[in-house]
């Protein structure tokens, strides 16, 4: 027992996380869901534990990258995070529009008129914005809220920054007089803050280091929680299910796939290392299509951004931002279920009809960041818009959870892709894999 434990753990970990996908697989297709209820603790064990790390991995990485960088530098990488995230997110609906066109899922299936769905309540790309601040510190750390997580790392980081800033420009400047200006109480006020918001950072940076070994214990953990939650979905979706509307489903596996390859072509052009990106980005990948949740995945994927060597000031801001706003995988989705639904209800969809998908589901896939079942509530607020029936919804809510796998795998990918985009334009050095094995 003691070799067999010891050879798990001498294992890479994406070789261990690929097994247990394929055990997953077979477990649940044999077992069933009685086999997939037994094995559920140890996946909901593995969302907990993720989810039990995203506020100070997020908090504690931003603040201390926000820290190791200049501030209009930053201002300049938000740009181009926000860009990127747009732009993809306008591509990968044209990807799915095209894809879809071409292989016309829902072709020949007709329309229960008794169909029904419950769509959660769309909040809005304003009711999203404004969550960015956060009116109580403590609940958005508690629900978590990202978006207002992030907004508070900021605030105080930037305050930290400036004030060890101050600190340092005094203490220069007593030095080089050679007093410390004991007769100025404002600056001497300002040096004991600095002095102050040092040892503040050094506890942040404490912290932090803390954070990312409780991540290298947690990592142990990864296969055996994805392994007990891939089973309990292929259990719970069965094969009756996957062939009913098989069509659509490899549709959306096809679209995925294609706009994999522009992110392959887009980082190839900015110089990023293929081999070493994916080296260290398949086990992100491969968490996200278990679990289906791009925030769960999140202390991965911060883990996969470090060790490519990208700068914690980017990664600590692109990827949390990016796994609350920035969705492809669900804009696909949202295109190829537009074009299911006029083919079910055989209403043709005309250029313009197009063009209105795109701009809409591009702002609908940021105005619905966080909302339990986005998938489905970007589907039906689109539907809803651009005038096919929302009683198609209901077909599409039976492969939920096989179109959402495949998607929250390519948003975590994007999300990823663009960091090491981005760092490139900036000048970083090009993204290396780590010597070592995760940790």
């Amino acid at each position: 027992m003691k070799t067999l434990f010891r050879g798990y753990l001498d294992a890479s970990l994406i070789l261990r996380v690929t097994i247990a996908l394929v055990l997953g697989v077979a477990v649940g297709l044999i077992g069933g869901e009685t086999v997939a209820a037994w094995l559920a603790p140890l996946g909901d064990l593995l969302l907990r534990l993720l989810q039990f790390l995203i506020v100070p991995i997020v908090l504690f990485t931003l603040i201390v990258g926000i820290n190791q960088a200049d501030l209009g530098r930053m201002g300049r990488i938000g740009g181009k995070v926000f860009g990127y995230y747009v732009v993809t997110s306008a591509l990968a609906i044209i990807v799915g529009l095209v894809v879809a066109s071409l292989l016309s899922p829902g072709s020949g299936m007709t329309l229960d008129d008794g169909a029904s769905v419950s769509v959660p309540e769309n909040p809005g790309i304003v009711s999203v914005l404004l969550s960015i601040v956060p009116s109580n510190i403590v609940a958005a750390l508690a629900e978590p809220n990202l978006l207002g997580i992030i907004f508070t790392a900021f605030v105080f980081g930037i305050a930290l920054l400036k004030l060890r800033q101050r600190g340092a420009a005094l203490e220069d400047a007593a030095q080089a007089d050679g007093e410390a200006h004991s007769d100025e109480k404002p600056r001497s006020d300002e040096k004991t803050q600095g002095e102050l918001a040092e040892k503040l950072y050094v506890m942040i940076e404490g912290l932090n280091a803390v954070t990312m070994k409780v991540m290298s214990g947690v990592l142990q953990y990864v296969p055996i929680g994805v392994f007990a939650i891939v089973a309990g979905t292929v259990a719970k979706q069965g094969l009756d299910t996957i062939l009913s509307l098989g069509n659509m489903v490899v549709v959306l596996y096809l679209a995925l796939a294609v706009h994999l390859l522009l992110y392959c072509v887009l980082m190839k052009g900015f110089g990023v290392r293929l081999r070493d990106f994916f080296r260290e980005a398949r086990t992100p990948m491969a968490t996200a299509f278990a679990t289906q949740s791009s925030t769960g995945t999140l202390p991965l994927t911060l883990n996969a951004a470090r060790r490519l060597g990208i700068s914690q000031s980017l990664y600590g801001f692109s990827l949390p931002l990016g796994a609350t706003i920035n969705m492809d995988g669900a804009a696909i989705r949202i295109a190829i279920s537009a074009v299911f639904a006029a083919n079910v209800a055989g209403i043709p969809l005309d250029f313009m009809t197009m063009v209105e998908i795109v701009l809409i589901g591009t702002l609908t896939s940021i105005g619905t960041a966080g909302v339990p079942g986005a998938g489905i509530v970007m589907i039906a607020t689109v539907f809803a818009q651009v005038g096919l029936p929302i009683e198609t919804v209901a077909l599409l809510t039976s492969i939920d959870a096989l179109v959402g796998m495949g998607c929250t795998a390519l948003n975590v990918t994007g999300d990823l892709a663009g960091t090491a985009i981005i760092s490139r334009s900036e000048g970083e050095r090009a993204p290396r894999a780590a010597d070592a094995t995760a940790t």
